[in-house]
């Protein structure tokens, strides 16, 4: 039977090759490690870059597919049944990549391969039939549909059936009696396989004997000893031994396993590997759903964000945070309130050393990330466009460094975005520029700066740089003179006791304050300073 396209996370054959084709990725494995969202997820089959996408309908129809799976744990359970099955049989297939085509031994590889097939389409109707009326989205509609429709096909019933007698043929040996004709002097002259057994050969030792309380000899009781397999054999032997043994099973096997080769062709491929492909898909919806299920389980609220034509450049988030440090801390995360404003696209966000400056610039990138995924994100609500690229600029080791040095390492990186991005794109640095002086480092990041305006791209810049911070508001409107975009400050506030708040809000950085804060934290504050004077001067 000819089954149609299935896919939990492309609504259409079309859909799936027109992303397929797509010149570029919105955001490289790269971005994705640097994000932290690899570790996240941690997917064996795949990376995340593969399955993120700027298409409406397809992300909808994923959200569709992940409310199911969270609505329903019949569903996820099913889902988690299967990775298992799957992965055995991908196993299987590079393991008979270097067989021979029409030898038994393929056959019966491909036997082994037909029953993982039917034990997945089995599992599947199992697990989602009972659940029929609850499931919404099209991706599990159509599966079920398609493997109900399957499962009562007489070809699958005749598979079925078939495959259960040669199973058991096949499965139930567990010895075989060889015989062995000799001449006159004792030496063999032919030999082979007299009957295949259904249970296991005795020693035939005392011990043995003695545990089943038998002395009587008896059709399945070795009274000799032909060989210690796999005892001090040498390879050669070993190889000449298993090849004589395989070369008599599958002659034994031979008219059943033969009678499989039209059944065979039919289903493998064809049937097969539509599993296959979906493998990388399980996968990612198993690794998103446990991901949600985990910071929901801790407290923290999961939305499904409304989606907005990639035009608009919309990015709206009340209560955002980043999911990667929720989960690692034991305190309740601090959220903040996030937005591009209509003509203000690009924040500058200065603050105090670990006051939350590069959590709150990972969280907007991780949210759009996941927005882009089809994937529920960490916010109270969330108004999202999908962006062409996600380009990140984020302290990076020291590769290249010995051509370039680490200052220019980092312009190199720096062009390179510049080279990739588009007018909807979402740009993420933090830090950047930090392997030269403060006066260095503004002069070129404010040209930078200007730089993105003009290309009307989407910004958030953390840096440790206040005189940048200071010089924004000149910068904006130089961009805006020039028909660019509006640029703005936030700052990671700070309590009033001097400890940090982790709260993010627009305002004007006081770098002295921070400078003073940072001095405290060594103990190179002035009163620490004369402190140390004085005792100096002392001893």
């Amino acid at each position: 039977m000819k089954h149609p396209y299935i896919s939990l996370l492309y609504p259409s054959e079309d859909a799936f090759k027109q992303h397929a084709e797509s010149t570029h990725s919105v955001a490289t494995h790269d971005v994705c490690e640097a994000l932290g969202f690899s570790q996240m997820l941690g997917l064996k089959n795949g990376c995340i870059s593969q399955f993120l996408t700027c298409d409406k309908e397809v992300i909808f129809f994923r959200q569709q597919t992940i409310c199911d799976v969270l609505k329903c744990p019949e569903v996820e359970e099913t889902l988690r049944l299967l990775l298992p099955i799957l992965s055995d049989i991908e196993e299987l297939r590079k393991l008979g990549e270097d067989i021979e085509q029409n030898s038994g031994e393929a056959y019966l590889y491909s036997i082994t391969e037909i029953e993982l097939y039917t034990s997945c389409i089995d599992t599947l109707y199992r697990g989602l039939s009972p659940v029929c009326d609850k499931l919404v989205s099209p991706a599990f509609k159509n599966l079920l549909q398609f493997v109900t429709e399957l499962v009562e096909s007489e070809d699958y019933k005749k598979l079925s059936s078939e495959l259960k007698k040669l199973s058991s043929k096949m499965h139930e040996v567990r010895s075989v009696t060889i015989g062995v004709n000799l001449d006159g002097q004792f030496r063999p002259t032919e030999a082979g396989v007299l009957s295949i057994n259904a249970e296991p050969f005795h020693s035939g030792t005392a011990l043995d004997k003695i545990l089943r309380m038998s002395f009587r000899h008896d059709a399945m009781t070795c009274i000799a000893p032909l060989t210690a397999f796999g005892k001090g054999q040498t390879d050669n032997r070993k190889e000449a031994l298993l090849g004589a043994f395989n070369a008599a099973i599958l002659d034994v096997f031979h008219a059943s396993v033969k009678g499989w080769k039209r059944m065979v062709g039919i289903y493998v491929l064809d049937h097969t590997d539509f599993l296959l492909r979906m493998l990388p898909e399980i996968e990612f919806i198993c690794r998103a759903v446990a991901l949600e299920r985990r910071l929901m389980e801790k407290g923290y609220v999961m939305t499904t964000p409304t989606l907005y034509p990639t035009e608009d450049k919309v990015f709206r988030a009340k209560g955002l945070y980043n999911p990667d440090v929720a989960l690692r801390i034991d305190n309740k995360m601090v959220a903040n309130d996030f937005a591009f404003e209509d003509n203000t696209t690009i924040f500058v966000i200065t603050g105090p050393n670990r006051g939350g400056k590069s959590v709150h610039t990972v969280a907007v990138g991780l949210a759009q990330c996941m927005a882009q995924l089809g994937m529920m994100v960490p916010a109270e609500s969330a108004d999202i466009s999908p962006c062409d690229r996600i380009l990140t600029h984020f302290p990076d080791g020291a590769e290249d460094t010995i051509d370039k040095g680490r200052l220019g390492e980092e312009c190199s990186r720096l062009r390179q975005i510049f080279d990739e991005m588009t007018e909807h794109s979402l740009l993420l640095l933090d830090e950047s520029l930090s392997s030269t002086g403060a006066f260095e480092a503004t002069y070129i990041a404010s040209d930078i700066l200007l730089g993105f305006g003009l290309a009307k791209v989407r910004c958030i810049f953390s840096t440790h740089l206040h005189d940048l911070a200071a010089k924004v508001p000149e910068i904006s409107q130089s961009s805006l003179s020039q028909g660019g975009v509006g640029m703005g400050t936030l700052i990671a506030e700070m309590n009033g006791d001097g400890s940090r708040s982790f709260r993010v809000r627009a305002g004007t950085p006081d770098g002295k304050s921070y400078a003073s804060d940072i001095a405290k934290k060594y103990g190179l504050s002035t009163e620490e300073i004369m402190a140390m004077v004085h005792r100096t001067q002392d001893s």
